[in-house]
């Protein structure tokens, strides 16, 4: 079921309302077993099936618990237009060698690093980190590829994945998150964990989250260009597997750039804050195009094939910004948390998203097991984010 219709954060189509009831009809009516919406009480219901949302649900079914994964998209990855670089180690607690069976396009052997000045690049080039070092490995993505991948794992683990479902609000008892209403039908959980995106909105009407500020937030604009496998690897001196990540920094003098080499097609594009947008008087498609045509990128795309043109908003902020993560009955996770920072060298967000979806399950399925969902017991959501890799990362560069 498609709407084609844009959503309101701009994304890939989205469903008006009448989408919505068509949606929710079909579940009821595919999941006759299991009985009206209303009737069945989940121990958790994960809301946005992302990178955060799919581990989450994932992590809870490989426990045992009885999870539903709501995505409002035609199917996980259908709204997750992101195309760049994952970094492995959160991926591999999850699924140990997921490189060797995920929808990956190639491994990061070499970086470039450019900055650039009256639109000439000073670049240099290094080889990636150590793969000696576990976990330090990093891939390049398409994630509607990915998304997908990984949405068949979570189901195959026993994770009952819905799409085509907006989630309109949640449902609050007695000051506790107990569920989600769709469409006027109501699920109940015990736990619900929001993993909705950048936008928060279901996360903004608890409190748990203020309403999108220009500075803490980018608006990313990129092509995939098709290429042939045999072309990308001769232009950018790689062998079968091998992959590039690129970072421009100062392009047009307001953003940043990136190039990543997939299997057969690049993805190559720009990013800005929301905030700068007042400082140029070109619009993000005209920079995007603007670097596309720069002569030290367009000999490495030419004769290739637009394949997709995409534009989203992800956080880009301040560690001291974001939290708290963890209410009664309710937990957030991934971009809906803030958890995504641009270095300039290098852009984490992927990472910190299936980090965060690993604890908040694990943090979930402790609170199951004692019967308890109150914020104390999920507070534990909240010390594992500070002592893991996530708080390690955002915070490695502050005093920069």
């Amino acid at each position: 079921m498609q709407c084609e219709r844009l959503s309101e954060d701009g994304n890939s189509c989205d469903m008006h309302e009448a989408c919505h009831r068509s949606a929710v009809t079909v579940f009821v009516k595919t999941y006759e077993g299991v009985g009206n919406m209303s009737e069945e009480r989940f121990d958790c219901i994960v809301v946005g099936g992302g990178l955060a949302g799919l581990t989450t649900a994932y992590v809870l079914a490989n426990a045992g618990k009885e999870v539903m994964l709501i995505e409002r998209g035609n199917y996980c990855g259908a709204k997750n237009v992101t195309g760049g670089r994952m970094y492995g180690h959160s991926m591999e607690k999850v699924i140990p060698g997921f490189a060797k069976k995920a929808a990956i396009e190639r491994k990061v052997v070499r970086e470039r690093l450019s900055s650039v000045a009256d639109g000439t690049f000073s670049t240099k080039e290094f080889a990636s980190c150590d793969p000696q070092i576990p976990g330090g490995e990093s891939y390049t993505v398409l994630r509607s590829k990915f998304d997908r991948w990984f949405a068949e794992q979570a189901e195959e683990a026993g994770a009952m994945l819905i799409n085509d479902i907006l989630v309109e609000d949640l449902l609050v008892r007695e000051g506790r998150v107990c569920g989600v209403i769709a469409s006027g039908e109501v699920m109940e959980a015990d736990i619900v964990i929001l993993a909705e995106g950048v936008n928060g909105l279901l996360a903004q009407k608890i409190g748990m989250k203020a309403p999108v500020e220009s500075d803490m937030v980018s608006v990313g604009a990129k092509e995939v260009i098709g290429l042939s496998k045999d072309v990308i690897q001769e232009r950018f001196e790689l062998n079968d597997g091998e992959g590039m990540a690129w970072m421009i920094n100062g392009f047009d003098g307001v953003c940043d750039a990136f190039l990543y080499t997939n299997h057969e097609s690049i993805s190559a594009g720009i990013s800005m804050k929301v905030s700068r947008i007042n400082q140029t008087e070109k619009s993000v498609p005209e920079m995007l195009e603007d670097f596309l045509e720069h002569p030290e990128i367009a000999p490495l795309l030419e004769g290739g094939k637009l394949l997709e043109y995409s534009a989203h908003l992800f956080p880009e902020g301040s560690i001291q910004k974001i939290g708290p993560f963890y209410g009664d009955g309710v937990l957030i996770t991934g971009d809906v948390a803030g958890l995504c920072m641009n270095f300039g060298d290098t852009l984490r967000g992927m990472d910190l998203a299936v980090e965060s979806g690993r604890l908040a399950a694990e943090t979930a399925i402790k609170a199951l097991d004692q019967g308890k969902f109150t914020r104390e017991i999920l507070a534990g959501y909240q010390k594992a984010l500070e002592e893991s890799s996530i708080y390690a990362i955002l915070t490695s560069r502050e005093e920069e």
